[in-house]
């Protein structure tokens, strides 16, 4: 039996497979996030530690501890706790897309807080007050607010965003309220599904933040802002905090990604004079790609001939093959049966 026709299915899936990869992953406002890069050194998943109770690329502190088999707990659902999470490098990506998956959760329904924040700042492993971190910071925080300290016209649980200068204090009478970049309400403490949120960021132009909390795979934006501009080169981190209230916060995974936009990869097909080349691929994978996939045609078109000129010297039915060693080399049990085996594809 020919191998022609397997080849060429597993040619088609290949196919499939690039086309996929090449589809557009993030279309957000006038930018187009094409491609993205995981960073090993400010992702983090179980079991967090070596076999030296260290991680390379994360510290923690306070009253933080891991949990190998579930999470970096914070801080334990007990009043006037702290505990910190920062990475040890800083970020040099200039456009990135940050997904933490998180738990919020207590015994109580009624009271309960203070709540953790996420933070992109210049200073790094800092305890302070606001939410386990340091005031005044230089950079972005993201706060998950679960604590109402004042009457206001929007919900708690809360995500805020808040870009700090290193001057700005931040109002913890009033929340924070008329300080924030951007905001949303979303019930996310004590659900049934993983709760997560979602950072995108392209230098100098957007900041953009999606949560899940309502159902698997379901993102519910929070906010979009433009003409964000980061620090350059921030490290990444997390706190929590506790008062008389108490919850657990849990950092469960980390997921971070080198983003490339398509005017990015638009630029890497431009010639001397600035013109997009027609045609010209957009990267060096792509291109090795197709010509990986021009060859094996060339294969698979040269097997799939001398198939047809084995079947045309013997009939096409194999009847004509001799037998070495009581060994097939048509059709049976010999090495002919190797390749009609659906087995082995």
């Amino acid at each position: 039996m020919s191998i022609w026709p397997s080849f060429l299915a597993f040619l088609l899936l290949i196919g499939h497979a690039q086309a996929a990869a090449d589809t557009v992953l993030t279309k957000i406002g006038n930018q187009t996030i094409e491609r993205t890069v995981q960073l090993r050194t400010h992702s983090l998943f179980a079991p967090y530690i070596d076999q030296d109770l260290q991680n390379r690329w994360w510290d923690f502190g306070a009253d933080s501890y891991v949990n190998t088999n579930k999470h970096i707990r914070l801080t334990r659902n007990r009043p006037s706790q702290m505990g910190w999470l920062w990475s040890r490098l800083p970020l040099t990506s200039q456009n990135f897309v940050i997904e933490v998956e998180f738990k919020i959760s207590g015994d109580s329904g009624h009271l309960f807080g203070d709540g953790m924040a996420v933070w992109l700042t210049t200073e790094r492993a800092q305890p302070g007050p606001v939410f386990g971190s340091k005031n005044e910071f230089t950079g972005l925080g993201l706060f998950l607010d679960t604590y109402a300290n004042a009457r206001h016209t929007f919900a708690f649980p809360r995500v805020a965003a808040f870009l700090g200068d290193g001057k700005m204090t931040y109002n913890f009478g009033n929340d924070g309220d008329g300080q924030e970049i951007g905001a949303c309400s979303a019930n996310y403490r004590r659900t049934n599904i993983a709760t997560k949120l979602r950072i995108t960021y392209v230098k100098d132009t957007f900041l953009d933040v999606k949560v899940q909390y309502q159902a698997w795979d379901e993102w519910a934006d929070c906010f979009y802002a433009e003409g964000v501009s980061l620090p350059q080169s921030p490290f990444l981190g997390f706190s929590a905090m506790t008062g008389d209230v108490s919850d657990a916060h849990d950092v469960i995974a980390v997921t971070t990604y080198s983003a490339i936009t398509s005017d990015a990869i638009a630029g890497t097909s431009k010639g001397a004079s600035g013109k997009k080349i027609p045609g010209a691929p957009s990267t060096w994978t792509g291109l090795f790609f197709k010509l990986f996939l021009f060859a094996g045609v060339c294969v698979g078109g040269y097997y799939g001939w001398m198939e047809y000129q084995r079947r045309n010297k013997y009939g096409g039915h194999g009847g004509g093959i001799p037998n070495f060693g009581g060994m097939s080399m048509g059709g049976g049990n010999g090495f002919g049966s190797m390749y009609s085996d659906p087995k082995r594809f």
